[in-house]
């Protein structure tokens, strides 16, 4: 079998590459470079426990099972790309800087989490504003270096027997007689046995998509700072969350994450979305407010009309899609590439899935 997917961020490399190691004939195209759109912009966070308020939630345990996964995927593309993805569990800390907020977050402990006191959370993390109520701590919450990743995805699935084009973007779908003719690129026309639509927030501009085929993609930016640490000062041993935001030690620096909203497909770097991120890390860490902005960079996150992820076939016979996983794309990547090999090679539904059907917007 032969499958043409669309888009190289860690959604389109993550299921290439197990389609690949299934014995499919793979070519990914790619309008960039691999791993440089929204995976290259985001944090790098799988934090189930942090992201997903409701446990119950479809998404919520999608998120817990794709988390369960990632130790054993990330080894994997380390030992079949030569390249390393930093992957580390040292868990989050969810901050309450007030009481209300410290209930709020203890109606979510559980065995996964567990609420500490402000004394036990600022021996955890000793740059936590001496004012917080409190914080839950989410051990198992973890991170990959998101930057390394899509390239150490990218060398995983050549080595297994797949293509990466680059610069190679698709500009229509050619159809014949209600069926998916191939995918036409400036340079080529890619025809396969099946395709998978995982170009991120672009997923639902293709050229000669029937209408209603895809469900609406929702473009939403996020901006990002990342801070150099005051000399002789360490970086935060965790993920801290809190005050609207995100704190992610990674390396030398400390990113600090994210805005959100909802400005079509613009991606233009505002001093206010810096200031606004500086502010309120800084309320959580007072000791920021003398280290450096030294990177600011914006993404777009692929939304959806329900907030839910969009993975699955399409109404089109052979037309597949993961899409919609807002920020949560590097988290759920595993679950998404998993989900995709069943139903592409094995054309059997993972019942985990089936909140996100395409088809649900009809």
């Amino acid at each position: 079998m032969k499958v043409v997917v669309i888009g190289a961020g860690v959604a389109g490399l993550s299921i290439g590459w197990r389609l690949a190691l299934g014995g499919a004939e793979v070519v990914v195209l790619e309008r960039a470079q691999p791993g440089h759109g929204a995976t290259w912009a985001a944090g790098g966070m799988i934090a189930a426990t942090a992201e997903h308020a409701d446990h119950d939630a479809p998404d919520a345990q999608f998120a817990e099972r794709a988390a369960s996964l990632w130790p054993d995927f990330a080894r994997e593309i380390e030992e079949r790309s030569g390249r390393p993805v930093s992957y580390r569990r040292d868990g989050s800390l969810l901050v309450a800087s007030t009481k209300t907020r410290f209930d709020e977050l203890a109606a979510r402990a559980s065995n996964r989490a567990s609420m500490l006191e402000k004394a036990e959370a600022r021996r955890l993390e000793p740059l936590l504003n001496d004012d917080i109520a409190g914080a839950l701590f989410a051990p198992d919450d973890a991170q990959v270096d998101n930057r390394a990743l899509g390239l150490a995805l990218a060398h995983a699935l050549v080595n297994a027997g797949g293509s990466v084009l680059t610069n190679e973007a698709v500009v229509r779908l050619e159809m014949t007689h209600d069926r998916i003719h191939g995918v036409r690129t400036p340079f080529a026309l890619h025809q396969g046995d099946a395709y998978v639509l995982a170009a991120g927030a672009w997923s639902g501009g293709i050229e000669g998509l029937p209408l209603g085929v895809v469900p609406p993609i929702i473009p939403v930016k996020g901006e990002m700072i990342a801070l150099l640490p005051a000399s002789g000062v360490a970086l935060p041993m965790r993920l801290v969350w809190g005050n609207d935001v995100y704190l992610i030690p990674r390396h030398d620096r400390l990113f600090v994450g994210a805005t959100a909203t909802r400005e079509g497909f613009d991606t233009a770097l505002t001093n206010h979305a810096a200031d606004w991120l500086a502010t309120h890390a800084t309320a959580l860490l007072p000791t920021l407010s003398n280290w450096e902005v030294v990177e600011h960079w914006a993404g777009l996150r692929p939304g959806s009309p329900d907030d839910l992820p969009i993975v699955g076939e399409t109404a089109l016979s052979g037309l597949f899609i993961a899409s919609g996983q807002y920020r949560n794309g590097i988290l759920f990547a595993p679950a998404i590439a998993d989900a995709l090999h069943s139903l592409i090679l094995e054309r059997r539904t993972p019942p985990d899935i089936r909140a996100f059907d395409p088809k649900r917007f009809a």
